[in-house]
């Protein structure tokens, strides 16, 4: 457009430039061929199926609040530490973000195509022509040339517009899968730091299990001695220590490697969080209300949705590109430039020239190429909407499971806390009247076995009530908010 005013002012007094200009600036604003996005209407359920722990209303500010950094309900202090540092430095983080900085990118690329263009060239040659046969030599002669050239494509019918349009949409997705590795990120470090513990908590238990047993068995050992029990006895208690030390090292080795998958999840070699993790915490526990509110907050708070409905613009946006090929061009173009032999005569009005002028142009014929492309852009469009629909139904369901999870959970750990409490009876009786001799072995034994067994998936159902909290937590969107983190949308 500089180009075009540039050349106006070399040519004052020209109406045809300016009613040319005053013509672009018209059919820039002009309509915009092809359809205009409307969110995808989808009928969702007025609530949950499943139990909640809260009424089931629209969440407030501070439950969004909540949904946004929900691990901070754990109260652990290492677990919102390795969450944070994980948003700042995982590399899925990192790669989401530079996706929305080539989506920003390319919005630039469609952007441009609704300006001008201007080129400058410039040249020097010297040359000397045949002398045909004569013996006289041909003159060698200079010449310099240089000068502006100018282009601008009228977006009459909005195809570039609705490329800028897609291409915006594009940004928007790009986002929202940035919010959508967010959810799962938290998600991840959360239950991976949940399962550390577990591990922990249960070697800990087989520890203090053994004590017991290794305890039971040197008393047999003295029985046997003794000649009041069978070596069977005996055999049978070294057998319950025997498998019950065996379990440690598994469990320890667990442990180890999911600090590895905590590291790598921070972006850090696999042995960064030894020090850190390595000490025996407890399993996190939070309170299960969670803010539910209803099945139609997830469309706007699952992020994943959220990408699904940004795709859908941006496929209905590329119809309308396609379509703008069906209808003819117009463009502006314009050049000034000088031409001469001389330094000394470059800025004579001799040696200047220049054009202007508009042109079009429109493809009459291409064996049905334009709109085969359309068709191939209105199917784009029809996948997204089923990818919508797809990832809305997904979402109603993964809230649904981890709620009857979630409930049913519960009721799991309080029969096992019941099943601790009268293992733990049995052993001190059965303890007690085999030292007194009123009753075999076997009934120690199995006392022992089962205290170990109901401990060992009470540790194991603490961690599973916890990861379906977490589940729940991530089924319903939270783990993000619109200005999470410095830059981290740039």
């Amino acid at each position: 457009m500089r180009e075009i005013a540039w050349t106006n002012k070399w040519r004052q007094g020209r109406p045809a430039t300016g009613l040319a200009l005053g013509f672009a600036l018209l059919t820039t604003a002009g309509c915009m061929v092809g359809p205009n996005f409307k969110t995808p209407e989808v009928i969702t359920p007025s609530a949950w199926v499943g139990p909640t722990t809260m009424p089931a209303t629209a969440p407030s500010a501070s439950a969004e609040e909540l949904l946004a950094r929900w691990w901070t309900v754990f109260n652990d202090p290492t677990l919102s530490s390795l969450v944070d540092r994980a948003i700042q430095s995982n590399l899925d983080v990192r790669l989401a973000e530079s996706r929305i900085r080539q989506a920003r990118a390319a919005r630039g690329v469609s952007a441009a195509a609704i300006g001008p263009t201007v080129n400058a060239a410039g040249s020097y040659r010297r040359s000397q022509a045949s002398s045909g046969g004569s013996s006289r030599t041909p003159p060698v002669a200079d010449q310099y040339q240089a000068g502006f050239d100018a282009g601008w494509e009228l977006d009459f019918f909005g195809g570039a517009r609705r490329g800028v349009e897609a291409a915006n949409a594009d940004i928007q997705a790009a986002l929202e899968d940035r919010h959508g590795v967010l959810v799962t990120l938290a998600a991840e470090v959360a239950r991976n730091y949940t399962d550390l513990r577990a591990f922990q908590q249960r070697a800990a238990i087989a520890r203090r299990n053994l004590a017991a047993q290794q305890h039971s068995a040197d008393l047999t050992r003295q029985r046997y001695e003794g000649g009041f029990v069978s070596g069977l006895d005996l055999a049978n208690a070294n057998a319950l220590v025997a498998s019950t030390a065996g379990q440690i090292p598994l469990l320890e080795a667990s442990a180890q490697q999911t600090i590895y998958t905590l590291s790598i999840l921070l972006g850090q070699p696999p042995g960064a969080l030894l020090e850190e993790l390595s000490p025996v915490a407890d399993i996190p526990a939070a309170p299960p209300q969670v803010p539910t509110g209803v099945p139609s907050e997830l469309l706007r708070r699952r992020p994943d949705i959220r990408q699904a409905e940004a795709q859908i613009h941006a496929a209905t946006a590329r119809i309308g590109v396609a379509t703008a090929d069906l209808f003819p061009k117009f463009t502006l173009t314009g050049a000034i430039g000088y031409q001469s032999g001389q330094i000394s005569s470059w800025f004579n009005p001799a040696s200047q020239s220049w054009s202007f002028g508009p042109s079009a142009t429109w493809q009459i014929f291409d064996s049905g190429r334009i709109k085969s492309n359309i068709k191939v852009q209105n199917a784009l469009e029809e996948q997204s909407i089923l990818n919508y629909q797809k990832a809305v139904l997904t979402a109603l369901q993964e809230v649904e499971n981890a709620l009857i999870s979630s409930a049913s959970e519960q009721e799991h750990r309080k029969a096992l806390m019941d099943a601790v409490v009268a293992n733990r009876i049995a052993v001190d009786l059965s303890t007690k009247l085999y030292t007194e001799g009123q009753t075999d072995f076997l009934n120690v034994l199995n006392a022992q076995r089962s205290l170990y067994s109901s401990e060992d998936s009470l540790a194991q159902s603490d961690s599973t009530v916890t990861t379906n909290l977490i589940a729940l937590y991530k089924a319903l969107g939270g783990g993000w908010e619109s200005d999470a983190g410095p830059n981290h949308s740039h």
